[in-house]
């Protein structure tokens, strides 16, 4: 694909085909999106409808995507512009000694070296157009034989007209003498024409071809070979062999080949490739690991969990590729125009030709007017071109959605990156968005002679016999503290209250207040209302005769939460927590991290509703949350965001997943999401404007009142340019700090 109007060429030769129900071709990824019904259309059927028009697909799944192809198409433009490049050189030389001779800046070229140039400047031109230029014949041939034009059907006709009639003065020369001005010739604009665009080419390949950086890191991530325990015995497979529940190995350094969970061992892996975290994470029996990080230092044993298309690294490079072929409704406007440019380019090349014709005539002369309006036609035809146009979307999209893979941002598609800058209003569920999403010890109140450890060890060994989610906060505090459980005989849960047990012969109990009522003891209420208040939940140890102490547990919010939530008043947004909790405990949750506004106790299909009426209100609404019951909520919003250690429903439903549930990341996905945007009316604005100017300057509009005129090299200069400089303002968004 050459330019923006290619998509709109296969995209309409392919929209009447039977079977087809959608297509949507993207210019900057040079990929294709089609709907089919496979019993009446297949790829290669499609591919065989496009062929004639210079265009054929390649066939591959998700992910099976590398730089080769890019690398042969730079290669091939790299050997296609060596000889040229001399040739270009010497035209320019003739060209600029015959503008300085005319200003008497140098003396007139010898007649020796005017019969010179005379013979070389005809040879290279025919060089330069039926082989360096043979792409641009085929779009002049597919044009004629199918009427689709492109951008290489309008470099085609420009070049074709400037060498044929530069031929027909060369061989007519005497015969046209008296009609013509046979002095002047257009092999130069010929030559340098197709050099430049086809050195423009070559620049705009090698310049898209960063763009999609963050693909190609993704894919170099995934490992090639697992090391695998078979009956006792290591064994080397390709990663694609291992299957679930498989054992395997990791010696440091390695990468890790498939998802899984710590069997054995202990080690600090390095997620910074996928989570942008740079400190490595601790993992132990237990924790999860995920293909395409890095071991750092010691070895482990893990069992396979996810593998194939099932790990998160190749859900995250299907998620990317995805979303860096989809089209931002931005785009819209840039297509229609796009699918009627060229047309509209020959339309006006032709209008401008005549106008020279009919009224240059009258004032300059048959043969000045002609060659005014030669220029011109071929400027317009060169200057003209849709590129810049058709990647000033794409190419921001993909360096955008690239940068957000390499924070752990990952965004679903290029219309949500574009709603996200517009976001006023983030709606935030509380537990496991703002919260960590489970019990944790606090604070400890000791009331007895014993010390904290001995308090907490008493609770510790109850608490080892439940199921119940405090218990296993308790637990994993005590493994942080080193207390190990003592024995417990005669375990009770007394339903709704807490749990008793005998320890060492004597008889404790841990509960709530109702069981420290039941029990005859005394404590003070005061203190316990402003703790649960403060969204803590407090577990008392007692006997029957004392209260020992009290162990105080909260859902703690995040340690990113309230400087996240600061960032995001900074860009000028309204925070608002919505949560099926305890008022009391949303209300103080929310005020430790800033939050501006509380919505509690509300069900499921509640948070729906009160999605509905701020989006009545006028408010542009993001969603953030983990859980099942934030689905609905996810998806009513006009951006749904979800924490990527929350359930699949959530993930799937949302527009924008934050790995690992960080909910800094949640700023810098808006921060993205406005540079992408700023990037895109940019490109979008000089694109335009570049045809704004350059069409009129090139049909002479500028000539009555100034005497401009452009020559068609310096057009082909200007158009190639064009897109280059469309390319690397969008790659500046990868160096931008988020």
């Amino acid at each position: 694909m050459h330019c923006a109007s290619c998509a709109s060429v296969i995209e309409k030769a392919l929209k009447g085909t039977d079977g087809v129900q959608s297509i949507e071709v993207n210019y900057g990824t040079e990929t294709a999106k089609i709907t089919f019904d496979e019993s009446k259309a297949d790829p290669d059927l499609l591919s065989e409808k496009i062929k004639p028009l210079g265009y054929s697909f390649v066939i591959r799944a998700i992910g099976d995507q590398s730089k080769a192809e890019g690398f042969a198409e730079i290669a091939d433009t790299r050997t296609k512009i060596k000889v040229p490049i001399p040739l270009t050189v010497f035209s320019i030389f003739v060209m600029g000694w015959d503008i300085l001779a005319q200003f008497q800046y140098v003396s007139p070229p010898t007649e020796t070296l005017e019969e010179l140039f005379h013979h070389i400047l005809p040879i290279a031109a025919t060089y330069m157009l039926f082989v360096v230029g043979q792409p641009y014949l085929s779009g002049l041939y597919r044009f004629l034989r199918y009427g689709k034009a492109n951008m290489d059907t309008l470099i085609g006709i420009g070049t074709t007209v400037a060498f044929l009639y530069s031929f027909i003065i060369t061989a007519f020369e005497e015969t046209l003498r008296p009609f013509l001005n046979v002095d002047q010739t257009y092999y130069d604009v010929t030559i340098v024409v197709i050099a430049l665009i086809t050195l423009g080419k070559y620049l705009e390949a090698r310049a898209k071809l960063k763009t999609g950086d963050a693909i190609e890191r993704l894919l170099g991530l995934q490992a090639k070979t697992a090391l695998v325990v078979y009956n006792g015995k290591e064994q080397e497979i390709p990663v694609d062999r291992v299957v679930h529940d498989d054992v395997l190995i990791v010696k440091p350094g390695g990468k890790i080949p498939v998802d899984g969970i710590v069997v054995e061992g202990t080690s600090f892996i390095d997620e910074s490739m996928i989570t942008g975290e740079p400190i490595p994470i601790e993992k132990g029996v237990g924790d999860m690991i995920t293909a395409g990080t890095v071991n750092t230092n010691g070895s482990f044993t893990y069992k396979a969990t996810g593998v194939g298309s099932e790990t998160l690294l190749a859900h995250i490079i299907k998620m990317v590729e995805e979303a860096q072929s989809s089209k931002a409704p931005i785009q819209a406007l840039a297509d229609r125009i796009s699918s009627i440019f060229v047309p509209s380019v020959l339309a006006i090349s032709l209008i401008a030709f005549g106008s020279w014709l009919l009224i240059g005539t009258q004032l300059l002369g048959f043969s000045q007017a002609l060659s005014y309006g030669l220029t011109a036609f071929v400027s317009i035809l060169i200057i003209a071109c849709p590129c810049a146009l058709g990647l000033a979307t794409p190419t921001a999209i993909i360096v955008g959605v690239g940068k957000g893979a390499r924070e752990g941002i990952l965004i679903k598609d290029a219309a949500t990156l574009e709603k996200l800058h517009g976001v006023n209003t983030i709606v935030f569920d509380k537990t496991g968005t703002i919260t960590k999403g489970k019990p944790e010890v606090v604070n400890i109140r000791n009331y007895s002679e014993k010390n904290d450890e001995q308090v907490l060890s008493i609770l510790v060994s109850l608490e080892n016999r439940s199921e119940h989610p405090i218990a296993h906060a308790m637990s994993e505090y005590a493994r942080l503290k080193n207390i190990e459980p003592s024995a417990v005989k005669d375990f009770e849960t007394i339903r709704g209250k807490g749990l008793k047990g005998a320890i060492e012969g004597k008889e404790y109990f841990a509960g709530n207040i109702k069981l420290i009522s039941d029990l005859g003891l005394s404590i003070d209420i005061e203190d316990l209302t402003e703790e649960a208040s403060r969204g803590r939940t407090p577990i008392i140890i007692a006997t029957r005769n004392e209260v020992l102490g009290m162990v105080l547990v909260a859902d703690a919010i995040k340690p990113t939460a309230k400087d996240a939530i600061k960032n995001l008043h900074k860009l000028g947004i309204k925070t608002i927590m919505l949560t099926g909790d305890d008022k009391n405990t949303a209300r103080a949750i929310a005020k430790e991290a800033g939050i501006d506004n509380v919505i509690a106790e509300v069900l499921p299909n509640e948070k729906l509703t009160k999605i509905k009426e701020l989006q009545r209100a006028g408010q542009i609404v993001a969603m953030a949350g983990d859980g099942i019951n934030d689905a609905p909520a996810l998806a009513q919003a006009d951006v749904g965001i979800a924490m990527g250690t929350g359930t699949d429903v959530a993930i799937e439903t949302a527009g924008i997943t934050l790995l690992h549930g960080d909910i800094s990341k949640l700023v810098k996905a808006i921060r993205l999401s406005r540079l992408t945007m700023r990037g895109i009316k940019q490109n979008l604005f000089w694109a335009f404007a570049y045809n704004v100017i350059g069409i009129p300057l090139a049909g002479g509009v500028f000539y009555p009142l100034f005497g401009w005129l452009l020559n068609p090299a310096f057009a082909g200069s200007a158009m190639a340019l064009s897109s280059i400089s469309v390319v690397g303002n969008s790659l500046r968004i990868r160096a931008k700090k988020l």
